[in-house]
């Protein structure tokens, strides 16, 4: 494992025993609303400072962007990207699907990745050019050949209403034509099941790269495609996401047009 990885595993598994300590107790949280349908709770904090704390202990230098930090000042070839808790409102509710996701990109590009699950104990890694995993085991997106045999995961687009009408018109053509379509409300954790095979796509609008960044890599690695909802490389900037295996991408694709 690349030394960098292992850094970031640390963290996420720091984040993680955060996170389960507090799923424990989950009633007594203090919860508060950043924006609409939009939350942010002392364990998201907790968890963050701890991830941080750990990158800077091995790389000060490097710089960050996370969720609820936001960006650091560091001018560095290595950024950092960082939600400490995606699924936050899941979480509040000790509905058992959130994650840990750290990304890290290289003059620009994904160069490592960890999604990790803490309530599974399910630890996603991968590397540029060194395949993804799951718990040490090689992982690979699935061998679906056509979207009408697809299971396909999706993101309600709680941030951009205003985009409401268009995703609502995705969603009806992406259940005419595949075998089903499952929201559960945690984005990277999504794009890590396409990595491994669970989801046969996924897409979203209206995310921040903290939720794509991880699992981007992850599906990559694991020969998927990863593009915006126009088949480009900039989904990180736009916002949109369209991942999905090898066979499944381009139909994929032309349905959500």
């Amino acid at each position: 494992m690349h030394p960098m990885l292992t850094i970031a595993v640390r963290a996420a598994r720091r984040a993680g025993s955060i996170i389960n300590r507090a799923s424990l107790d989950s009633g007594a949280l203090e919860v508060k609303a950043k924006r609409t349908n939009d939350f942010v709770t002392e364990v998201d904090k907790a968890a963050e400072a701890a991830i941080i704390a750990a990158v800077h202990a091995a790389y000060p230098d490097h710089a960050i962007l996370a969720e609820e930090s936001g960006e650091s000042a560091q001018k560095s070839e290595y950024r950092w990207i960082i939600d400490p808790l995606d699924g936050t409102t899941n979480f509040i509710h000790g509905f058992p699907q959130y994650c840990v996701s750290i990304g890290v990109e290289h003059r620009g590009s994904l160069a490592h990745a960890v999604v990790y699950d803490p309530t599974r104990n399910e630890l996603f890694t991968a590397s540029k050019g060194r395949g993804a995993f799951l718990n040490d085991r090689r992982i690979r997106v699935s061998k679906c050949q056509r979207l009408g045999d697809s299971l396909i995961g999706t993101g309600f687009p709680f941030r951009e209403m205003r985009r409401a009408d268009l995703y609502l018109r995705q969603l009806r053509t992406l259940m005419e034509k595949t075998a089903g379509v499952r929201r559960a409300g945690a984005a990277a954790l999504d794009l890590a099941y396409v990595a491994c095979g669970r989801l046969d796509g996924f897409w979203e609008l209206g995310l921040s790269p903290w939720d794509m960044a991880a699992g981007a890599l992850l599906i990559l690695e694991a020969g998927g495609l990863v593009g915006d909802l126009e088949g480009e490389h900039d989904y990180l900037t736009k916002g949109e996401i369209c991942a999905a295996a090898p066979k499944v991408f381009p139909g994929l694709l032309q349905a959500l047009k």
